[in-house]
This record gives C-alpha cells, sequence and structure tokens, in this order.
C-alpha cells in the first residue's frame, strides 16, 4: 500500500482526486490512510464495515463504487480504478491520458502488469485486447455507456467486450513508460493463486465463454508459472461451474458477440481478430459519438 502511495503522489499528471476505500481493515491502514489524506488535499478517504471474510470480484467493485458514489462524475473526463497493491512509475497516468486524447475511441486502457522474482522482473502475460483489472484507466463517458462493472467475478473482461460491442477500443500496451510492478502475483489475493485460477475458471463460464476456448486458454496457461497446475485449476473451475448449472452472465447478445470473438481470435490470433472488430466495430461508434 505504501508504494502505491508513493507512486502515484509521486505522478507526473496527479489525480484531481483520489478516492481510497478502506474496506473494513482491521490493520493500520486506517492510520495510514488518515496521514495521507492530510498531507495531500486530493486524496479522500472512504472507510467501509469489515464484513468479516474477504470477498474477491463482487467485493472488489462493491469497494469501487463505495468511493464512485461519493463523486459527481460528471466533473471529471476520466476514472481510474486503482488496486493499492502496484507501483507505477511516475508517467503512467499522464502517458495513458496522451493514449486516449490522441484516439477518441480508446475507452479503457493500461500499462501491463510485472512481477518482481528475485532481481528480475517478470510479465503476468495479460492480453493487449483490455486494460488489466487492477489498474483501469476508463475515458468517463464510455464508462458510463457501457454501464459500469458488473459486480461478479469476470468483471474485468466483460467491460472490455462490451466497450467494443459499442465500438470502442479496449486495450493494454507493454512500455517502458507503463510498465508497472504488480506487488502480489494475480489471482492470489485470496487463498492462495490456484484458488485464483478456479475463480478464474468460473469468471470464464459466468461470462459466457465457450468450452473450446477455455481449454485452449488453459493448456496455455500450463507453460507458464505455476507451471501446469495453474491452466488445470482455470478448467477444473469452468468444468465444475458448467456441470454445476451456475447462471450465466444475462445478456445474451453480449455472449453471442463475445463467443464470435473468441472464435476468430482461435482462428486468426488475438491480435489480428482484435484489430479486425475494432476495425469494424468503428460504424457502431460514428453512429453515436462521431
Amino acid at each position: 500500500m505504501i508504494k502505491t502511495l508513493e507512486s502515484v503522489t509521486a505522478q507526473t499528471q496527479l489525480p484531481s482526486l483520489w478516492v481510497i476505500v478502506d474496506d473494513g481493515s482491521r490493520d493500520s491502514t486506517p492510520k495510514i490512510l488518515r496521514e495521507w489524506s492530510e498531507r495531500f488535499d486530493f486524496i479522500r478517504v472512504v472507510t467501509l464495515k469489515d464484513r468479516g471474510r474477504r470477498q474477491v470480484g463482487p467485493g472488489v467493485i462493491e469497494a469501487f463504487y463505495a468511493g464512485y458514489d461519493q463523486i459527481d462524475p460528471s466533473e471529471f473526463s476520466y476514472i481510474c480504478k486503482l488496486d493499492l497493491d502496484l507501483e507505477l512509475p511516475e508517467k503512467y497516468f499522464e502517458t495513458l491520458i496522451d493514449k486516449m486524447s490522441d484516439d477518441p475511441r480508446l475507452g479503457t486502457c493500461s500499462g501491463k502488469p510485472y512481477m518482481r522474482i528475485g532481481d528480475k522482473l517478470v510479465s503476468e502475460k495479460c492480453g493487449d485486447e483490455n486494460s488489466v483489472g487492477m489498474t483501469k484507466m476508463y475515458r468517463r463517458v464510455c464508462f458510463e455507456e457501457i454501464g459500469g462493472f458488473v459486480k461478479e467475478v469476470m468483471w474485468d473482461g466483460i467491460d472490455g467486450h462490451r466497450c467494443r460491442m459499442l465500438g470502442w477500443k479496449a486495450a493494454s500496451y507493454d512500455e517502458d513508460k507503463i510498465r508497472f510492478i504488480h506487488l502480489r502475483p494475480m489471482g492470489s489475493s485470496y487463498k492462495g493463486i490456484l484458488t485464483g485460477r478456479m475463480r478464474h475458471g468460473f469468471g470464464q463460464y459466468f461470462m459466457g465463454t465457450s468450452f473450446l476456448y477455455i481449454f485452449v486458454s488453459s493448456v496455455y496457461r500450463m507453460f507458464h508459472p505455476p507451471w501446469i497446475v495453474g491452466g488445470a485449476a482455470m478448467l477444473l473451475g469452468y468444468l465444475r461451474s458448467m456441470l454445476a448449472g451456475v447462471p450465466r452472465y444475462g445478456d445474451s447478445e453480449f455472449r453471442r458477440f463475445l463467443r464470435k470473438y473468441q472464435w476468430r481470435c482461435l482462428l486468426q490470433g488475438k491480435t489480428k481478430a482484435t484489430r479486425l472488430l475494432n476495425d469494424e466495430q468503428e460504424a457502431v461508434w460514428q453512429s453515436r459519438c462521431g
């Protein structure tokens, strides 16, 4: 948390307002946040009651909206959902805002997460087709048009696909100025990384991902840490949800759009499929925003 506080307050483009939600912390977090809010007048702290247990997915978004509901969004051109376990380079916000200023269709973007392993930085291997969940910079108008975040696991995948449905672009960039350090491995913040990967498999099922696509994705993940078991846990999470008949995301049009895109990714590769879809969806964006 301290590294996040330090790196955000050292940005070349400071936030106009940074609402930090303390989700019922029992440690020294409230004291630390109070001290930082006294040092920087753009920091505002919102404190929630301790719900008694960690709740990822819906809990993350509930915390986000506890802060978002305290502001008047119309006062801001950009918003950013930001976790407190990140270390950002000093030009992070400035660079992302420049990218969105240069491309009016870019609705959400981020840099890429890296982990420190010994004296090396190791990529978390996130795709280019969406901003990453731990830090999402949004054009406010786009955020409102997609209906904000869904309060369920895979909220950080659904949002990018909804962007493309409406003709917006979603992207993350692997560039020096916006590579950031993730202080906890992705998916490891609750009961360990294998539980996180199983949760990801459930999230893919909930979102509407086809079995073929999750199978290919799981095999790909088997060749990245944690070797074999990470990808296997993803597939198990998906299959358990499918066999249990867990309800899926209720927008059938979205699920059709998603599966068509995923099929094209398998046939054409994700980079080409995303580029071609963005080109096709430009007319959708132009009809509203052009």
